[in-house]
This record gives C-alpha cells, sequence and structure tokens, in this order.
C-alpha cells in the first residue's frame, strides 16, 4: 500500500512535496486573479466617472456584475462534471477571460456618458465574456487541485494553502498595478494591462498540461467525439458557453432580470442538491450535505457585507479618507497582502490546535468570519464619527476594516472550500463547489443592493457621509448577531459532517490511479480559494 506521502499523483515529481501540477494551477489562476481583481478595484470608478452612472445605478450594476460571476459556475461545473472534463472547461474560460479583458480596454469618447456613447454595448460585452469566462474557470480550476490528493491526503491543507497565496499574489500585484495605472494614465491602460495577466494565465494551463497528470480529463473522452446533430458533442458544449455569454449581456444590461434568475436558479438548485441528498444518498453522506449547505447558507451574509470592498467602500475611501494623494483604487490590494502575511499564521495556528485537539470546528470559524465582518464595519463607523464628518476619515481605519474582514475571510473562505471538497461525493464535487459559487452570487447581488442604499445623490458631502455611516452601522450589527447564532448551534452542524468516519474514494486505475483508503484526518481543514 502506497505512503500517505507518495501518490499516483506525484508520478512528475514533486517541487516543495506537492506535484508540479499544483504550480501550474498555482501560476495560471494567479494570473487569472490578477486580470479579475485589476479589472475590480477599478469598475465601480469607470461606471461612476466614465459612464457617469449614479451611485445607487452603479452599485446594482456592479453587484449584478459580480452575482453573474458566481452563478455560472454552476454551469460550467455541471457542464465540466457530466461532460467536458475540468481541464477542457478550465481551458474554455481562460480564452473568453482573454477576450473580455481585453475588449475593456475600448472605452470610446470620455465624459459624454452611456447614454451617448455607442462603445457601451462593447463594454456590456466584456463583462459577458468575463461572467461566462469565470464560470468555467473558477469551480473547475479549484477542483482540479482536488484531485491531485486523496481527501485524506495530510498535504491537502498545505495544497490549498499555498493555491490560496497564488491567488491573493495575483489579486494584489492587479489591484496594485492596474488600479495605479488605469487612474493614472487611463482606463484602456489599467483594462489592457489585466488583458495581458490573463493571457499569461492561459499560456500557463496549456504549457503545463503534462504536469497535470491527467487529471481533470473528461470522464467519457469518447463521448465528447460522437457527433450530434452534425456536431461533436465537445463542440456544442462550447456554443452552450457561447449562448450563455448572449444571455449575460442582455442580464447584465437589465439587472432585474438577475434578481429572478436568481431566485429561480437557486431555488431549483437548492431542492436538487437536497433531493438527491435525501433520496439517492447514504445516510451518512446525506447528512454532510445537509452540514455543507448551512455551511453555504451562513456564507451569503458574509459575501454580501464583504464584498462592499470593490462598491461602496471604494467609493468611500475615494471621497472620504485622508489617502495623502494615492489612488483609491490601489487599496483595493490591502485585502489580498494582508491575505499573504497571515494566510500562513492561520494555516499554522489550526494545524497546532489540531494536533492538541483544540481546533475550532468548520461552523465554528464560520460564526468567528461573520462575527468579524461585522465589526469591521462598526471599527470604520466609529473612526468616522470621532473625527467629525466634516473631517477626512483618518486613514488607518481603512487599513483596519481591510484587516478585520481579512482575518474574518481566513476563518471562512478557506475553510469553505476545503469543507465543499471533503463533505461532497465525488460525483457531485463540481455541483457542490458551484453551489458554493453560488452562494456568494446571492451575497453579491444582496451587496449590490446594500451599497445601492448607500448612494445619496443630490446632497452635500456630509449629508452622503452620513448615510453610508448609518449602512455601514446597520449591517454591522446584523451580521455580529447572526454570527454569534452560527457559533451557538455550531456544535450540532459538526456531527453532521462525520469527519470521524470519512475515508477516501477508490476510483478507476484508468482514471486516476488506486488511492489508498486511510486513516480519517482530524476535523477542520481549512484552506480555498479566493472569492
Amino acid at each position: 500500500m502506497a505512503s500517505a506521502y507518495q501518490q499516483p499523483g506525484d508520478a512528475a515529481g514533486t517541487f516543495l512535496g506537492h506535484p508540479k501540477g499544483l504550480f501550474v494551477l498555482f501560476f495560471a489562476e494567479m494570473w487569472e486573479r490578477f486580470s479579475y481583481y485589476g479589472m475590480r478595484a477599478l469598475l465601480i470608478f469607470y461606471l461612476t466617472k466614465h459612464w457617469l452612472f449614479s451611485d445607487s445605478e452603479s452599485g446594482i450594476i456592479y453587484g449584478a456584475y459580480t452575482a453573474l460571476v458566481y452563478i455560472t459556475p454552476v454551469v460550467g461545473g455541471y457542464l465540466a462534471d457530466k461532460y467536458l472534463g475540468q481541464r477542457k472547461a478550465v481551458l474554455f474560460g481562460a480564452v473568453l477571460l482573454t477576450l473580455g479583458h481585453f475588449f475593456m480596454a475600448f472605452e470610446g469618447d470620455a465624459g459624454v456618458g452611456h447614454v451617448d456613447n455607442p462603445v457601451i454595448s462593447i463594454f456590456w460585452m466584456a463583462l459577458a465574456l468575463i461572467i461566462v469566462g469565470s464560470g468555467f474557470l473558477k469551480a473547475n480550476i479549484s477542483v482540479i487541485v482536488g484531485q491531485l490528493y486523496p481527501r485524506t491526503d495530510v498535504r491537502r491543507d498545505g495544497a490549498y494553502t499555498i493555491f490560496y497565496m497564488g491567488i491573493n499574489l495575483g489579486a494584489a500585484l492587479g489591484s496594485l498595478l492596474c488600479g495605479y495605472i488605469g487612474e493614472t494614465y487611463g482606463w484602456s491602460y489599467g483594462f489592457g494591462l489585466a488583458g495581458i495577466g490573463m493571457l499569461l494565465g492561459l499560456i500557463v494551463f496549456i504549457w503545463g498540461k503534462p504536469l497535470l497528470l491527467g487529471r481533470g480529463e473528461a470522464k467519457d473522452p469518447e463521448r465528447l467525439n460522437q457527433p450530434v446533430a452534425g456536431l461533436k458533442l465537445e463542440w456544442w458544449m462550447y456554443i452552450i458557453g457561447i449562448g450563455m455569454v448572449v444571455l449575460c449581456w442582455l442580464a447584465i444590461q437589465f439587472q432585474d432580470l438577475v434578481t429572478y434568475v436568481l431566485g429561480i436558479f437557486g431555488g431549483g438548485l437548492v431542492f436538487y442538491v437536497i433531493f438527491t441528498a435525501v433520496t439517492k444518498l447514504a445516510a451518512e453522506e446525506r447528512d454532510r450535505i445537509i452540514a455543507a449547505m448551512f455551511l453555504i447558507l451562513t456564507s451569503i451574509i458574509f459575501w454580501a457585507l464583504f464584498e462592499q470592498a470593490g462598491s461602496s467602500l471604494n467609493l468611500f475611501t475615494d471621497r472620504h479618507v485622508d489617502r495623502a494623494g494615492v489612488p483609491a483604487s490601489t487599496f483595493q490590494s490591502i485585502n489580498a497582502i494582508y491575505i499573504i502575511l497571515l494566510a500562513p499564521v492561520f494555516a499554522t495556528l489550526w494545524t497546532v490546535l489540531g494536533r492538541k485537539g483544540m481546533e475550532p470546528s468548520a461552523p465554528f470559524k464560520f460564526g468567528l468570519g461573520v462575527v468579524q465582518v461585522g465589526l469591521g464595519f462598526l471599527v470604520l463607523v466609529w473612526g468616522a464619527q470621532s473625527v467629525g464628518l466634516e473631517n477626512a476619515t483618518p486613514v488607518i481605519f481603512i487599513f483596519l476594516i481591510y484587516l478585520l474582514h481579512t482575518t474574518g475571510e481566513l476563518c471562512l473562505s478557506p475553510v469553505g472550500l476545503s469543507a465543499m471538497n471533503r463533505l461532497a461525493p465525488a460525483h457531485m464535487a463540481s455541483l457542490i463547489m458551484g453551489t458554493w459559487f453560488f452562494a456568494s452570487a446571492t451575497g453579491n447581488l444582496a451587496a449590490g443592493a446594500i451599497a445601492s442604499a448607500t448612494g445619496a445623490e443630490g446632497v452635500g458631502e456630509e449629508a452622503g457621509k452620513q448615510v453610508v455611516l448609518d449602512v455601514y452601522s446597520t449591517i454591522g450589527w446584523v451580521a455580529i448577531a447572526v454570527g454569534v447564532g452560527v457559533l451557538v448551534i455550531s456544535p450540532l452542524i459538526k456531527k453532521l459532517m462525520h469527519l470521524d468516519t470519512l475515508v477516501d474514494d477508490t476510483v478507476d486505475d484508468d482514471l486516476e490511479g488506486q488511492r489508498e483508503i486511510g486513516e480519517p484526518q482530524a476535523a477542520g481543514i481549512h484552506p480555498t480559494t479566493k472569492s
């Protein structure tokens, strides 16, 4: 029987004790996050300053866009599970993302607004390409990371931490470089740099295919080559993807559609997952799915508050904070920099506590995360009020809110993705991962509504600032109340996870190689991917 440290996925050799394929995924996702967060740092300013949308309109558009980014992984994950395989889905998504980011560089005439600028149609198409590209890439590249290791491999925590660090390195560099260049030299330069980053990610992923050792391939490659209505089934998958681009092009222009799609599609998805768990899974697997759904629903509240960063908090930093001349968009990098610094600390902390039998359960960590995101807003409100509405808020309070939001994220987001990988049966892995991202979609749509509520057109600067602070105070206290509730019931949710009986799946040698059935690992696996 193979050692837990030497698995079939190591056949191409290891680097830092991990399969080399992990680092292909690390660099591909790093550049993808560079492009995404570089564009995200500029988007709310692009909407308000170039296209001249109001704050409320911009908040809704931003929320609809980020919600769609997290809805589409459900479809991308399903098509990858059922037909394409994760690798081809990631490749297709990377191509769409590269096109989308380059289209963002076309801005048309400055200062004429969205009504009289025909290039707005290209802008909507760019957003649609990025939305669908993310849908095919996001959930599936995370799944490939998990496929490099058995579920009880002791290296899994370290693997996801390394992957998470790559994500945040890309996010930090993208926000800093694209944000600074976009605000200083012009929107097209900032967005163009984001496009170059995505192209590099695509190149790395293509180049590193051999190091993935067949992970993420289609379960039935022969079926993909079979003709359907005159075309290979594989091509129909890509046609479906293009059709999704058209739908998202419409939805991003008519944001109310997103709410209806989210309600109908989300309700159907939750029903399908629970129905499958109740009718087709054994008792313990069913309980694990119920526990996963609880974590997924709790995360919605966290993301609704956390995702103010790119919209209302970005505008607050631009208008009401003493920045000493530093472009506001570059402050989007603070969260990612904190992650890089603190992720190893948290990983070490969980490991040390785990060895002593004192590590908090995943549900307890979720409760801590929600409490901290609420505290972050209350700290900012206190800081702004302490110097008076007529004065600029000291920049230290922006660093503090991002610090609390980051420590909250490290308690929830890394825990969440790893929990989805562990709790889901192998045949539902991408579907559950897509459901996790769907919760982020719901949270982002709610974040857009919150951001819209902070808009106060036609009032003075001090009155506008007070409106924002009132909203932040309300959501801060609500989050703390919810977080405390999660802490109280976390022991019950932990029981539903049945971690003491969790074992590896045995898979076909031809697909992934024989995996060792090992001893169940201790509770509390943590790392994940940045939303």
